[in-house]
């Protein structure tokens, strides 16, 4: 099981102060996040993609190789790459030189994104963007695989005898989640290519996630990938925690209710009851968090969304204290317990590596 945190690189204004960061200080701010999930024990660090105000993490692999300069341990990934408006000849170099640079930690979530306007401005049509995604991603697969390609399909130019440089670590290229709050089609096609599927649990209520996790469950077993319990799911949530639950209320309260997500609409009353946001104390994160097994079976990946809605850095490096010293040990502990030897971890370079020679044929 690992535990991390996504960021979706917001520039927003702070509530309490009214002062907005630049871009270059929100910048510095998600890499100095980043190097505090390590230090208090996180698995993972994870960042979006966008290419439009008011978000900065235009350039991932750039933001992430640079992280990996600077840490030892941490799982580097996308909390999406935007398989609809990204060439997927681009994608497949740029996360092959992240693997070399950090050392195989590097995994890849692709995503449509939550950005319309996006799409023209690579030259797409958001109306493909189902068949961007497949036509994509099928393509990217390959790039990693086979070593010469040729190609040709809708949305981009032929490939004629192609090598994509540098070749994936080890020939095993970086492992791949497909993330969605909304599309069945993204959760079949992760069940297809035996793929892991990440359900962003963050806006929804559950019942709507219990049934996209069940088709992919399904869907993989049906694709001969394994049985439904071992298919590879992750999970986003979304917490702020003080000791005291009121004053963790609070505190977060004039956060909710400007940020640009979800501020000015339901209440954060409301919004804690349909939704996996959780708002108090440590323990009443532990407990929500929990929950999620209950709903969703066992699952190999648990990321959670902390520096948003204009939270100063300092406040968000109190969080992941609290998140790395008082809920992820437990998290570990109890998510531990009863949980079948058949249900796999979640995938590293290492294990696709084990996996890889495990498979190949011994010379009689």
């Amino acid at each position: 099981m690992q535990f991390g945190i996504f960021s979706v690189g917001d520039v927003t204004m702070d509530p309490t102060t009214g002062r907005t960061p630049t871009e270059h200080e929100r910048i510095k701010a998600m890499v100095t996040i980043a190097l505090k999930a390590e230090e208090v024990g996180l698995d993972v660090f994870a960042t979006g993609e966008h290419h439009n105000p008011p978000f900065v993490p235009s350039s991932p692999t750039t933001m992430l190789g640079y992280i990996a300069a600077k840490t030892e341990r941490l799982v580097l990934s996308t909390a999406t790459t935007l398989i609809t408006t990204s060439d997927p000849v681009k994608i497949a170099e740029d996360f092959a030189m992240l693997q070399h640079l950090a050392e195989g930690r590097v995994d890849v979530m692709m995503g449509r994104g939550n950005t319309g306007p996006v799409y023209p401005w690579f030259g797409q049509d958001i109306r493909q963007g189902i068949p961007l995604a497949i036509e994509n991603y099928a393509l990217l697969r390959r790039l990693w695989r086979e070593d010469v390609v040729d190609w040709e399909g809708r949305f981009r130019t032929p490939l004629q005898g192609f090598t994509s440089t540098p070749r994936p670590l080890d020939g095993v290229p970086p492992f791949v989640w497909h993330g969605s709050i909304r599309s069945p089609e993204i959760a079949e096609q992760a069940a297809y290519y035996g793929d892991g599927f990440f359900a962003n649990n963050i806006f929804w209520p559950k019942e709507h996630f219990i049934r996209l996790i069940n088709l992919y469950r399904q869907r993989y077993a049906h694709y001969g990938h394994g049985t439904p319990e071992q298919a590879i799911v992750g999970l986003g949530g979304q917490v702020f925690m003080r000791k005291n639950s009121q004053d963790a209320v609070r505190e977060f309260r004039p956060y909710f209710d400007n940020a640009p997500v979800y501020g000015h609409g339901p209440s954060l009353e409301e919004f804690t009851e349909e939704t996996p946001l959780t708002v108090g104390s440590p323990q009443q994160v532990i407990d929500r968090t929990l929950e999620f097994r209950e709903f969703f079976g066992d699952y190999q990946r648990q990321l959670f969304l902390m520096d948003h809605a204009g939270l100063p850095l300092k406040t968000v490096l109190e969080q992941l204290d609290l998140l790395g010293e008082e809920v992820v040990p437990v998290l570990r502990k109890e998510l531990a317990k009863d949980r079948p030897a058949e249900v796999p971890d979640a995938p590293t370079h290492a294990s696709l590596l084990a996996a890889k020679t495990a498979a190949q044929p011994v010379d009689a």
